[in-house]
């Protein structure tokens, strides 16, 4: 598996996810997190319609490229449409100027690479991930994996994986596929361990793990009610279970948002957790919550208190 940095940047604030993102905060973000010692920088088409990658595109073809690592992801085929208006239905505060069709086929996934290199102005990519194949699992096993497959023994991508928001289905990209990498999202965090069973899997085959999604899209971060939990109002239940779980993190000198990042790590098989931002001070304050000390007695006193 090609070496990436303990952190790595999510790019779908800087797609304009929820709510525009300016080039200046876009760039200021990448900046911060080069300054930072991030280098390995994750997007993809779906992010923004694109706007994603052509941010992360220019912003890197002001570094070398050897000291960076790029991921983008296949399933999602941009085709241009006509009709106007905005992609906040999907999510992002860009024109409509394409539609998404899902695509898990050989030629889509050779397509879809091939915009993708476009955007970002490169001729391969580090790591390509098979995009939220929920309903669409068997095509995405016998075609898009083989495809991706052939493109790594061609030098085109460095390393192939799957990348989703459930454990369940990566399980079996695991256990059926020659994966060299799997990103997570919100499946193995403080408040959500149930993807444990996928990393003990991935340790076992020798599959690396990224996490994504570590403060469950809001909670984690701030927990007040309001919050978000996997993009939707958090229940009552969870924001006092977070606070629980902020109240032990804070006899111990350590903020949530810190404990959050740190503690995928204790599985052996993440090897690098990304963190969405869209600004610099975003980036500066995940920066130093990811370097403050976490010691091993605050996950015995959550475990004591049956948090963990």
């Amino acid at each position: 598996m090609i070496p990436l940095s303990r952190l790595g940047f999510g790019g779908g604030p800087i797609g304009n996810l929820y709510a525009e993102v300016s080039d200046a905060d876009a760039f200021g973000a990448l900046e911060a997190a080069w300054d930072a010692g991030v280098r390995y920088f994750d997007t993809a088409p779906h992010y923004g319609l694109g706007l994603s990658e052509r941010r992360l595109g220019e912003f890197l073809a002001t570094k070398p490229r050897s000291e960076f690592v790029v991921s983008t992801k296949v399933g999602r085929v941009l085709e241009p449409w006509s009709g106007g208006g905005d992609d906040l239905a999907n999510g992002f505060a860009v024109p409509a100027w394409a539609r998404r069709r899902w695509d898990f086929g050989a030629d889509g996934v050779r397509r879809s690479l091939e915009s993708s290199l476009d955007r970002l102005g490169l001729d391969r990519v580090d790591v390509v991930y098979v995009h939220d194949p929920d309903s669409h699992v068997e095509q995405a096993v016998s075609e898009a994996v083989p495809a991706l497959a052939a493109l790594r023994s061609e030098g085109v991508v460095g390393a192939i994986g799957v990348g989703m928001n459930q454990w369940q289905v990566p399980a079996r990209f695991v256990r059926e596929t020659d994966l060299d990498v799997v990103l997570l999202a919100g499946r193995y965090t403080v408040l959500d361990h149930t993807g444990a069973e996928l990393l003990d899997l991935c340790s076992a085959r020798g599959v690396a793990v990224v996490a994504a999604g570590v403060f469950n899209s809001g909670l984690l971060a701030r927990p007040e009610v309001g919050a978000t939990y996997d993009y939707r109002a958090a229940p009552d239940e969870l924001v006092e279970r977070a606070r629980r779980i902020a109240s032990v993190c804070a006899r111990h000198g350590v903020t949530l948002p810190g404990a959050a990042v740190a503690f995928p790590f204790r599985h052996p098989a993440v090897v690098s957790v990304l963190l969405g931002v869209r600004s610099a001070d975003e980036v500066r304050v995940n920066a130093a919550s990811a370097e403050a000390p976490v010691p091993d007695a605050l996950w015995d006193d959550l475990r004591a208190e049956g948090l963990l």
